[in-house]
């Protein structure tokens, strides 16, 4: 007897319109997306089309919207990869709905609402709490580099910088004698009739090159001098502290290190340490609540130091969330003697390293550092050591997720503002990962 097969017409046309609500299971994150996106107040994404009735039709702002948050969710964040996915994958031609948005349309609506996705994650949160997933009992806080839209070749020291342009420089006055004695030859050979004004292709380039190192040399020079003012020197103090007791300042007043550098291509980015090496980086903070790992308060900064990030994120939980945790765990990184008494006085129970793991605690004078010295005594408890465990579980894991699962190692845009808003948009991705399997809308 033949084996027979199940039916199998491609040719075969649609006698009646399908449904979109057929295409995906039921349980499928695109719905939860879509459905989340509705209970959202996406007051700012309508406002730039509020009163314009000239303008050409554009793409519904809440399903472009959708089509976004599904790609970072799915770690899809290229916005040419979404414009191909909008064609070939069927949970964003949910969705789309049969809309068919270029690359370019989604990658300056992610532009133009980088600033708005702060609301979106903070709304977002404030569901989770609703609905018991987040419970503000432990909060874990933790950093974590994620690489800038720059390569760090495209770097240079201050003090290469002084050197490159004294050698450029020469480089240009030479072509510009060389130019001359060409001019000179040619205006006797031809005559002066000849205009002979174009710049040589090198000379230009090289004018070009020492435009941009000049701009990137007071760029750090600025950034010196400002910081010089916050420790209270002023221009003419010749190297001498404010109150005229201690050492010496090494440099003069706004002349940077010489290995202070900056980025040509993203010139708010640092070089900082990875664990792949030494990359041009941004530090992305997260702090998480321990009832279901939602990150409930993040920040970046162009800081490879954790220090003073742990209160701003404090501050953001109480404003989102209406209270504080009753404990939080961070490691060594965000010790910080003010820190600590601002967690005694808020009444927050503070699990702080005082020493990177694995390597000996330098001796903390109790007189001078109270409240380190009192973390020190509680973290030497064998409560205080069961309590400080669960901080490598419980946020450790987070970057993980958005590094692993999702995908995102490098950011898209540039500069501290905008990559700022990819990092609340990465931050509410990860949430809404997360919550997908744990909440369901009557």
């Amino acid at each position: 007897m033949p084996t027979k097969f199940r039916p199998y017409a491609p040719d075969q046309d649609l006698l009646l319109p399908s449904s979109l609500k057929e295409w995906l299971p039921e349980d499928h994150a695109a719905y939860f997306i879509s459905e989340m996106v509705e209970e959202l107040d996406l007051k700012a994404f309508y406002a730039p089309y509020e009163g314009d009735g000239r303008r050409r039709m554009p793409y519904e702002p809440k399903m472009m919207l959708k089509v976004l948050l599904y790609g970072y969710v799915s770690g899809v964040f290229s916005s040419r990869k979404m414009a191909a996915k909008l064609e070939e994958d069927v949970a964003f031609r949910v969705l789309a709905a049969g809309n068919f948005p270029s690359h370019r349309t989604i990658c300056e609506f992610r532009k133009r609402h980088l600033a708005d996705f702060k609301a979106l994650f903070v709304q977002v949160v404030q569901i989770a709490q609703a609905a018991g997933l987040v419970k503000l009992g432990t909060v874990a806080v933790d950093g974590t580099k994620v690489k800038a839209n720059a390569s760090k070749r495209k770097a240079m020291s201050y003090q290469r910088m002084l050197a490159e342009e004294r050698r450029i420089q020469r480089a240009v006055d030479e072509l510009c004698d060389r130019a001359h004695r060409v001019d000179q030859t040619e205006d006797a050979r031809y005559g002066e009739d000849r205009r002979g004004d174009e710049l040589p292709e090198e000379l230009r380039y090289r004018e070009d090159r020492l435009n941009k190192i000049r701009e990137a040399k007071a760029q750090l020079e600025a950034k010196q001098r400002e910081a010089d003012r916050k420790k209270g020197r002023h221009e003419d103090d010749d190297r001498r502290p404010p109150s005229g007791r201690g050492r010496s300042y090494q440099q003069e007043f706004g002349v940077p290190k010489d290995k202070d550098q900056t980025n040509f291509t993203d010139p708010e980015s640092q070089i900082m340490k990875t664990a792949q090496g030494y990359e041009q980086c941004y530090n992305g903070q997260v702090a998480v609540d321990d009832e279901q790992q939602m990150i409930v308060g993040n920040s970046l900064s162009a800081n490879a130091s954790d220090q003073g990030a742990l209160l701003s994120l404090l501050a953001q939980i109480k404003t989102t969330l209406k209270g504080i945790p009753d404990r939080i765990l961070a490691d060594a990184g965000y010790r910080n003697e003010r820190d600590f008494e601002a967690l005694e006085s808020a009444g927050i129970d503070g699990y702080i390293s005082v020493g990177r793991e694995g390597k000996a605690c330098q001796a903390v004078d109790p007189d001078r550092h109270p409240a380190t010295g009192r973390m020190v005594d509680k973290l030497a408890t064998a409560e205080g050591r069961e309590q400080y465990k669960a901080r490598k579980h419980l946020v450790e894991a987070v970057p993980g997720w958005i590094k692993n699962v999702l995908g995102f190692r490098q950011f898209s845009v540039r500069g501290l503002e905008k990559v700022s808003g990819e990092w609340d948009l990465v931050c509410l991705a990860t949430n809404l990962r997360r919550m997908h399997p744990r909440i369901v809308f009557e």
